[in-house]
C-alpha cells in the first residue's frame, strides 16, 4: 500500500497455536507484500503482552478478546486498545487431573463402546467439588487471565453445571467470593507441570497445552470450548487506539496480511494445515511437539489417551466470518464480565454497544477486505458487507440458553449463576 506511515513494526504474541495468523503471515511474505518489516517476539505473559502495546515496545499483538474491552473500560490497566482482526474461533480446552477424570467417570454416560458420551455436562464435576469441600481440600483450578476467553469458559462451564466459580468485587479481585472452585492465573505453558504438580485439579486453555496433558498421560480433557460455545470468538489483533488514529494506512496493510493469512490457514478445506503445523512448531512460534500440535490443528482432538475424535471445526481462522470482528463478540465478553462482577454495576444496553463500537472495528476490517477484493486477492462473496455488526441470535451452548447481543441485559437475566439487574457484590455477598 502507498503512503504507509510507519514500515518497520514489532509484534507481541503469546506461545498458543492461535496465534498461527501472525505466524503465517510472517512466513508466507503477507507483511513484507503490503510493505512492512515486522519481527515477531513471544511474551513472558498476557499482562507483560498488553503493557508492552500501551507503552508502544509492541506495536500490536495477539490478544485475549477481553483485553482490549477490559482495558478501554478501565478494568486492570486502562488504556484505548482497539481490534480491527478478530483472529480465531474455538481452540480452547478444559482438562483435569488424573484424579479428577477417575472421580468424575461414574457420573458420565458411555457409548456402545465404552467411551464417555460427549460433550460432557460440569454436573459429572459437581459430586467430586462438594467431595473435595467436605474432606477439607480446596478444588483449584487454573485459567490464563482474569478478563481471557478461558476464564469466561470456565466459568460457563462450570456454572451450566451447578458449580459456583465465584465472584469479583472493587475490593476482591481475586474472582473467588462466594465460589465453589477456585480459579486462579496460571500462564499457559506451564499449566501440565502445574496440573502434574498437584497444584491445581483443573485448567481452561488454549492448544496445544490440552494435547500436551495427554502426551504426558497426567490428565483427560472433558470438553472443548466448541462443544461450550460452537464457534465462539477467541483472539484478536490488538493495537491501541492511537496508532490505529496516527497510522491509518499501517493499520489497513496489516489487517491485509492478517486476513490473507486467515484465508490460507482455512483454504482448500484445511488443506494447509500440515504445513502451519510445522511452522508453529519451530521454538520461536509455540515451540511445542509438532505431533501435540496437530493432534487439534488438522481437525481432530485426543480426549482420553487413544480416544481421538472428529472435531473439523476446533481451530477456524477464516470460515464463518471468523475474522471480521463482530460487536455482538465483544458485548458476550462484556456480560460475562458483567456476570462475574468485573463490571461492579449494571449498564444500560447501549452502554454495552457504545464499549463494542469503540473498540472492535469493523469499518477498518471491511476497508481492508475491500482492497483485497479489488486486488484480486480476496473473494467477494468471502466477507459480511451488509451486516449490522451483530450476530443473529446464537443459541448452541452448552446449557441451551440464547445470545442476542443486542440485548445484553436480557440474556444476564437467563442465566441461573450469575449477578442481575442491580446486584452488587459488597463485603463477600451479592447485594441489590
Amino acid at each position: 500500500m502507498e503512503g504507509l506511515e510507519v514500515t518497520e513494526l514489532t509484534f507481541g504474541f503469546i506461545k498458543l497455536t492461535d496465534m498461527a495468523p501472525l505466524a503465517i503471515a510472517y512466513e508466507n511474505g503477507y507483511f513484507e507484500d503490503e510493505g512492512l518489516f515486522v519481527t515477531l517476539e513471544a511474551q513472558a505473559n498476557w499482562k507483560v503482552l498488553l503493557d508492552r502495546v500501551i507503552d508502544g515496545e509492541l506495536e500490536g499483538a495477539h490478544m485475549l478478546a477481553g483485553q482490549p474491552l477490559a482495558a478501554t473500560i478501565g478494568y486492570g490497566t486502562e488504556a484505548h486498545i482497539v481490534t480491527p482482526f478478530s483472529m480465531d474461533l474455538n481452540g480452547n480446552g478444559i482438562t483435569v487431573s488424573n484424579e479428577v477424570w477417575d472421580m468424575m467417570r461414574p457420573n458420565i454416560p458411555s457409548m456402545d463402546d465404552g467411551r464417555p458420551v460427549h460433550p460432557i455436562s460440569a454436573e459429572a464435576l459437581a459430586p467430586v467439588v462438594e467431595q473435595f469441600q467436605e474432606e477439607g481440600r480446596p478444588f483449584n483450578m487454573g485459567m490464563v487471565f482474569p478478563v481471557s476467553t478461558h476464564n469466561y469458559e470456565l466459568r460457563y462451564w462450570l456454572a451450566s453445571g451447578g458449580i459456583h466459580p465465584g465472584y469479583y468485587s472493587p475490593d476482591d479481585v481475586s474472582g473467588q467470593i462466594m465460589a465453589d472452585a477456585l480459579l486462579s492465573v496460571t500462564p499457559p505453558p506451564q499449566m501440565p507441570a502445574t496440573l502434574e504438580a498437584g497444584t491445581i485439579y483443573g485448567y481452561c486453555v488454549g492448544e496445544p497445552w490440552n494435547q500436551q496433558a495427554v502426551s504426558m498421560g497426567i490428565g483427560v480433557p472433558v470438553i472443548t470450548d466448541y462443544e461450550i460455545w460452537r464457534n465462539n470468538p477467541e483472539k484478536v489483533f490488538g493495537i491501541t487506539a492511537e496508532f490505529a488514529e496516527e497510522n491509518p494506512v499501517t493499520t489497513q496493510a496489516i489487517t491485509r496480511a492478517l486476513i490473507r493469512a486467515a484465508m490460507w490457514l482455512d483454504e482448500n478445506d484445511n488443506a494447509n494445515r500440515e504445513e502451519a503445523v510445522d511452522i508453529l512448531s519451530r521454538s520461536e512460534y509455540v515451540g511445542a511437539d509438532r505431533d501435540v500440535i496437530a493432534a487439534s490443528m488438522t481437525g481432530t482432538f485426543e480426549y482420553e489417551a487413544g480416544d481421538v475424535r472428529e472435531v473439523p471445526d476446533f481451530n477456524v481462522f477464516f470460515r464463518y466470518n471468523a475474522t471480521y470482528p463482530y460487536y455482538s463478540d465483544a458485548v458476550w465478553y462484556l456480560t460475562q464480565m458483567r456476570r462475574w462482577g468485573q463490571i461492579a454495576e449494571s449498564q444500560p444496553d447501549d452502554w454495552y454497544d457504545d464499549v463494542a463500537r469503540s473498540v472492535y472495528r469493523s469499518d477498518i476490517y471491511l476497508e481492508a477486505a475491500r482492497s483485497l477484493v479489488d486486488d484480486g486477492l480476496a473473494n467477494e462473496a468471502d466477507f459480511p458487507w451488509d451486516t449490522d455488526g451483530y450476530r443473529e441470535p446464537q443459541s448452541e451452548f452448552i446449557d441451551g440458553l440464547t445470545f442476542d447481543g443486542r440485548q445484553p441485559n436480557a440474556y444476564l437475566e437467563t442465566l441461573e449463576i450469575g449477578l442481575k439487574d442491580g446486584e452488587t457484590v459488597q463485603g463477600g455477598e451479592v447485594v441489590q
